[in-house]
């Protein structure tokens, strides 16, 4: 397995580009099973994640072209396999996204049980309970659930928590519904409003874009579309974080700050110096020492799950006491023992981390856990002193494009060192 090699306390220095939204790429290639009409998406990330929700896509018929590295042709006619295999399912749990378009397509659908990150139970019950009102009969069998209908019917999905993908899931299969459902308490997350809108531009009707409670009024038929990916909001407040961290500056093109207020703002609180350069260009330094803050983790707007990783390894570099409490995953401080290891002063309580600092960190072999706590263990080895060597470094792959190349060419000292240390 490829593992990083980190050679930390050099200050980054220099502009780095933000890549594709993963979390919304990945919808918005299942959306394109809803029609028979080509579907053109640009600034899709090369990233692990993609490459299996394209190879999914292949497996169920479609044909996907790629005429350029980060943009994807999608042609669904073709689809005729309406079942999402295990062996794809268990590596990326976005693969569920295949139920709601091929059920309401198609009257029936077969998805494995979805896999991913180990940060917690993330049921889809309330995937299946809505698609159960809207008329599909469900059942699970071996860990497959299997869906069928005559076809989908309007209703009122009242969510009982927000879900991201339980959103997502039932707008795509709202938009070939017959009638009109309403989706109450959805998610308002950037990328949950980018996937409407090229639902939109296939022809669904959709109001409250952007809102908590989505009305859909079913089409007979969706049309091809051209859309492009929104930049990656998480990507931009890691490299944020990597300036912050090392006490750099980084101009941070193609990035959305719209979507990263919560974080620009706590970032500004602990003493980071953020300006918005343009509309999409943020500027990034910090000249004095960093001040602890607290923070708890909330649905958008308010300050993501998906950073609170990235954030904790800062903590550890911040004068004062930090308590970081964890709303929305129940298993999500994976990374706070492999912090400890490079001599973060942590204590882990149920749903909150206490962090301490500045703690002095030393480079160590350590072992990344998810996706987002392999982001949190690079950015503590840019400061800690001496080698800093990561494992299992296929989760950053998931959802980050070429993050060493990124951090080197802003001065970092780090190496993919292939098949293990040498």
């Amino acid at each position: 397995m490829d593992q990083f090699r980190i050679i930390g306390g050099r200050k980054l220095k220099g502009g780095v580009g933000v890549s594709g939204a993963k979390n919304s790429a990945l919808p918005c290639l299942a959306a394109t099973l809803l029609t028979t009409e080509t579907v053109t998406l640009h600034n899709v990330p090369y990233v692990r994640d993609l490459i299996t929700m394209r190879r999914l896509l292949e497996d169920l018929g479609a044909r996907v072209l790629v005429p350029e590295l980060r943009t994807h042709r999608i042609d669904a006619r073709t689809v005729e396999n309406i079942e999402a295999p295990y062996e794809l399912v268990k590596t990326m749990r976005a693969s569920v996204l295949a139920l709601g378009p091929l059920v309401a397509r198609f009257g029936r659908a077969r998805v494995s049980l979805p896999g991913g990150c180990a940060i917690g139970q993330r049921p889809i019950d309330q995937h299946l309970g809505a698609l159960e009102k809207m008329g599909a009969r469900i059942e699970l069998h071996g860990g497959v659930v299997a869906a069928a209908c005559d076809r989908l019917r309007g209703a009122e999905i009242v969510f009982d928590t927000v879900t991201v993908t339980g959103t997502e899931n039932i707008l795509m299969a709202a938009a070939l519904a017959r009638g009109r459902t309403v989706l109450v308490n959805a998610a308002c997350e950037p990328e949950v409003t980018d996937l409407a809108e090229l639902l939109v531009k296939m022809g669904a009707r959709i109001g409250g874009i952007g809102t908590s409670v989505l009305t859909v009024d079913g089409v007979d038929a969706l049309g091809g579309a051209e859309h492009r990916i929104i930049p990656d909001r998480i990507e931009t407040g890691t490299l944020a974080v990597a300036a912050a961290i090392t006490g750099g500056e980084l101009e941070i093109t193609d990035c959305a700050p719209q979507h990263l207020e919560a974080v620009i703002e706590k970032l500004r609180a602990c003493g980071v110096e953020i300006e918005q350069t343009a509309t999409d260009r943020l500027h990034v330094r910090r000249r004095n020492r960093l001040r602890a803050q607290s923070l708890t983790t909330e649905v958008y707007p308010g300050f993501p799950t998906d950073m609170q990783a990235q954030y904790m390894a800062l903590m550890t570099q911040a004068e004062g006491e930090a308590e970081i409490v964890e709303t929305i995953f129940e298993n999500r401080f994976m990374h706070a023992s492999e912090l400890q290891r490079l001599g973060a002063h942590l204590r882990v309580a149920g749903a909150s981390v206490h962090v301490s600092g500045p703690a002095p960190l030393t480079g160590a072999r350590i072992m990344a856990s998810d996706l987002r706590a392999s982001a949190s263990l690079v950015l503590a080895g840019l400061v800690a002193e001496g080698e800093t060597w990561i494992e299992r470094v296929y989760h950053i792959d998931r959802g980050y494009e070429q993050i060493e190349e990124k951090l080197r060419s802003a001065g970092a000292e780090i190496e993919r060192v292939k098949g293990g240390r040498e």
